[in-house]
């Protein structure tokens, strides 16, 4: 039995942000367990640059901004152990992980961060027909073989779903030569960031079809092509659309879900939106002594927020080992009208600081203002000239009006056009 004040599972950019900062106030046995090979996660093969501008304020690879943290990481001297799988988490903060070196292991943790990052949806949630043939992958999958084996995954390519992974992508494929013919998008809107809609398909002048979808896959030992169409308003193919388009390479980038089973076994309190762990603004989760942040909480759009929110669950973390936190009552958050999930899901109405809450809205709205209201009285109102699902979005709290709110109250966030 190993005993540690934090563990920390994913040694991604959220795990290795809390344990920093956790570290700088005051917790001294910290240990990141970590899957892989090495820590960074899913930014070593990140190989664009557009990471860092909030944080850093500069512009940084994937892989630039992941080795600034790894380095502070063994700066700190905080404990690694890579090639580690955690296999269970017990309601007594006990960890139970594996790997070669050490065989079966058992941690007791007095807090414990969960970081586990997503994963992509596959192909086996979309019901497209037609055979299993080579060439069909998730936009992550290709990144990987392109960025890290050096292995080109087609030369016709055509890209269902438009999440930040497939567009940039869709760019990737380009400059190694491929023919990327267009990107799918089967809502009215494109799910990614308006800037990589510019630099990845407009600069490259790759077509990004909305409303249209791939209903059937074709090929016997690879993919020869897909059979595309549009969609009407409840999402079914238009078959007086359909087109035939030749490819040998369909990548998928149709969602991203969050790595919870762990946090599933545990029992914590989920939310069914965002697939993650109901949280406080410490982002404790229901329960105690385990945090949640990053990608397993919520999907972020930009790495640099999964930092700012692990440094907040490492705070937390922090609070409870030292036993700085105070017990509170506490106020319930929800979105309604238009914004689809507000994270953290509860606030104590003590807190010691100011509040930032993000979310995400259902569609794109232009012109549009969001409330935050409590027992029908507006609080506070922020206007912006257009909301787009794929951005996540936030609006802060002072600390003085949260401790002005009803102890066991709803604060709403809705929009109106």
């Amino acid at each position: 039995m190993n005993n540690y004040d934090l563990v920390v599972v994913g040694g991604g950019p959220a795990g290795m942000a809390a344990a920093l900062e956790a570290k700088e106030r005051g917790v001294e046995k910290i240990i990141i367990l970590e899957r892989d090979e090495s820590l960074g996660g899913i930014l070593d093969q990140c190989i664009h640059t557009g990471f860092g501008l909030h944080y850093f304020k500069e512009e940084l690879s994937g892989p630039e901004y992941s080795d600034r943290f790894s380095k502070l990481v063994e700066k700190e001297k905080i404990e690694t152990k890579l090639e580690t799988m955690v296999l269970n988490i017990s309601k007594s903060n006990l960890v139970t992980a594996v790997n070669k070196a050490d065989g079966l292991m058992e941690i007791q943790a007095k807090a414990i961060i969960l970081a586990m990052g997503c994963r992509e949806r596959p192909r086996g949630a979309l019901n497209i027909a037609g055979s299993r043939v080579p060439g069909v992958m998730t936009a992550g999958t290709a990144q990987k073989y392109v960025n890290i084996d050096g292995y080109m995954t087609g030369k016709k390519v055509v890209i269902l779903g438009s999440g930040d992974i497939g567009l940039i992508m869709a760019r990737r494929m380009t400059l190694e030569g491929a023919q990327v013919k267009m990107v799918c998008e089967l809502l009215p809107y494109s799910g990614g960031l308006a800037r990589n809609i510019v630099q990845c398909l407009d600069d490259f002048g790759i077509p990004l079809k909305l409303s249209c979808t791939v209903v059937e896959v074709h090929g016997k030992e690879r993919l020869e092509g897909v059979t595309i169409a549009k969609v009407d308003r409840n999402r079914k193919p238009i078959k007086s659309s359909f087109e035939y388009v030749e490819c040998d390479n369909l990548l998928l980038s149709v969602g991203l879900i969050p790595e919870n089973e762990l946090s599933q076994s545990l029992g914590v309190e989920m939310d069914p939106i965002t697939g993650g762990p109901v949280v406080n603004e410490s982002r404790e989760t229901s329960q105690k002594g385990v945090f949640a942040c990053g990608n397993v909480l919520h999907v972020h759009d930009l790495v640099d927020y999964v930092t700012l929110e692990s440094q907040l669950a490492g705070e937390g973390a922090a609070n409870h080992i030292l036993n700085l936190e105070e017990e509170a009552a506490t106020i319930s958050t929800k979105g309604m009208d238009g914004v689809r999930y507000v994270v953290p899901q509860k606030i104590n109405v003590h807190c010691d600081k100011d509040v930032k809450l993000y979310f995400r809205v259902a569609q794109v709205y232009e012109k549009a203002k969001v409330f935050v209201e409590v027992d029908d009285e507006i609080i506070l109102s922020k206007r912006k000239a257009k909301f787009t699902p794929g951005e996540m979005e936030d609006i802060s709290l002072k600390k003085e009006i949260i401790e002005q709110l009803p102890v066991n109250s709803e604060l709403i966030l809705r929009l109106e056009v």
